[in-house]
């Protein structure tokens, strides 16, 4: 068998920070749902922890739910950032033609990953992501998610057909992932991604979905990540090379 063979179709980044209690019942959705459509994949399951954190068992279920499973590849390394820095490491450990990212706490249907990455493949896109046309996290989620978007927008003209800039899954072929120079840490890792598609001027299509609550917690993202994000803006926008 050549080596081209052997690259999957598809790798599924998942990640899944936290989410031991209902990361068995996603995977198991995520791998059923690739079986059924046929697709060659891999599923990268991100369980970065951080130092001295003991009370997570997501890294040992991760590696459990990965035994006698070739097709999985756990990523569970001490972490030196957040939710950006968990992305950057699950798409660094990706192989297939093309990569899909999305969160594993439930809040975000894993049949979307199906139904992006079908639209990426009719549209010949470069990247296909979605947008939370219905959200049911609340109040506080919802500001601070208009209020990103209107910065993006803002100082991004050209991304007024983006509606929803952090809403995943994203889909996009392993050229564009290769284009774009990823290197944000934190909660910018999704705006960044939108501003590298835009950088090459990459072929883009959105699909609608549905955001539920998180009923297990409350959100890992603090108030302060609004300041955070307008400063990675500005960053991005006037300074960085």
């Amino acid at each position: 068998m050549s080596e081209e063979k052997k690259i999957p179709e598809l790798s599924v980044v998942i990640l899944c920070y936290h989410s031991s209690d209902v990361v068995r019942d996603l995977v198991a959705q995520v791998e059923r749902e690739m079986e059924e459509a046929k697709i060659d994949y891999e599923l990268v399951l991100v369980g970065n922890y951080l130092p001295g954190d003991v009370k997570d068992p997501t890294p040992s279920v991760l590696k459990e739910l990965a035994r006698d499973k070739p097709r999985f590849v756990v990523v569970a390394k001490e972490k030196e950032g957040m939710m950006g820095w968990d992305m950057r490491s699950g798409l660094e450990a990706s192989s297939g033609k093309h990569i899909a990212v999305i969160d594993g706490d439930g809040q975000m249907p894993m049949s979307d990953v199906i139904k992006v990455y079908r639209v990426l493949q009719v549209g010949k896109y470069d990247l296909v992501k979605t947008f939370r046309a219905q959200r049911q996290d609340g109040w506080y989620r919802r500001t601070i998610s208009g209020f990103y978007n209107f910065l993006f927008r803002l100082l991004y003209p050209a991304a007024h057909v983006f509606r929803d800039i952090n809403s995943k899954p994203k889909i996009m072929t392993r050229e564009a992932y290769r284009r774009m120079h990823l290197v944000s840490n934190d909660w910018f890792t999704d705006a960044e991604i939108m501003i590298e598609a835009l950088r090459h001027d990459l072929s883009v299509g959105e699909v609608s979905t549905v955001f539920y609550k998180n009923e297990r917690r409350g959100t890992f993202v603090p108030a302060s990540a609004i300041y955070e994000f307008l400063g990675n803006l500005i960053y991005y926008r006037f300074f960085k090379k």
